[in-house]
């Protein structure tokens, strides 16, 4: 079955997070071209203000922080490298996590419609949790919970004695999908957006606009969300050509050797 199957609808809002502009900044220098073309980028998915919002990290990390003191934490696992940058930034605030395991998991299609958690370390998950169940107190942190079935599936591999001492966190969700984690174990969110998934709300990191990997296929090699335009069209629609235009212009910079 193709890409069809993953069709995207309009949600009635989208949240983009931006962890491209201080990536760029940082790496080509704030008055250059690649930060130019991001500008240009933020300004063409942005402008529909009533339905699209953009994110910060700093912002979303005040939220969780604010819900609540916590001790250190005996582990934190990080869900992948995105889940390892709130972590260390969440820790960077707060002291929380001095001591971290990033597990090597991501989200793939089947290729019939659904997804599937898969390895990125050639490690199962189980290995990957070796010996976590001596920590006297356990986090799990995540970027974004969509569906759950990510930061949901490490939560269910873990031994229930364990499970009962872990605290989970994340920057951002669709709140019913954070009810559903909830209910594994105690979870703070920075921002949890009530709706339906994907026709009332919907969340993407602005790197996966650009950068390979945010859609990993069975069988197929990574893409970026504007390698599929049907769904650029959908999340931002009337101006698509501009934002597809803008991506591939910072994807060549990013990687030149594509």
């Amino acid at each position: 079955m193709g890409h069809g199957a993953y069709t995207q609808p309009t949600p009635r809002l989208l949240y983009v997070h931006d962890d491209l502009s201080a990536e760029v900044a940082e790496r080509f220098g704030p008055a250059s071209q690649a930060v130019a073309l991001t500008r240009a980028l933020f300004d063409a998915v942005g402008r529909d203000g009533e339905r699209v919002v953009i994110l910060c990290l700093a912002d979303q990390v005040e939220r969780i922080v604010a819900q609540g003191a916590h001790a250190p934490f005996g582990l934190a696992l990080s869900i992948g490298p995105a889940g390892e940058r709130v972590a260390r930034t969440l820790h960077a605030r707060t002291g929380w996590f001095p001591r971290r395991r990033v597990l090597g998991l991501t989200r793939e299609e089947d290729g019939r419609g659904g997804y599937r958690l898969v390895t990125t370390t050639g490690a199962p998950l189980g290995a990957q949790l070796a010996g976590v169940e001596t920590a006297g107190s356990l986090a799990v942190v995540d970027d974004t919970i969509f569906s759950g079935l990510t930061l949901g599936g490490v939560l269910r591999a873990l031994p229930p004695a364990l499970l009962a001492r872990t605290h989970a966190f994340c920057l951002r969700g669709v709140a019913d999908s954070a009810v559903a984690v909830a209910r594994l174990c105690p979870l703070t969110v920075g921002v949890a957006a009530p709706g339906r998934m994907l026709e009332d709300v919907s969340f993407i990191n602005a790197s996966g606009l650009v950068v390979r990997g945010s859609i990993r296929r069975d069988g197929g090699s990574p893409l970026a969300f504007y390698e599929r335009p049907d769904w650029i069209r959908a999340w931002f629609p009337g101006r698509d050509d501009e934002v597809i235009d803008a991506c591939r212009r910072l994807a060549s910079m990013l990687d030149p050797g594509r």
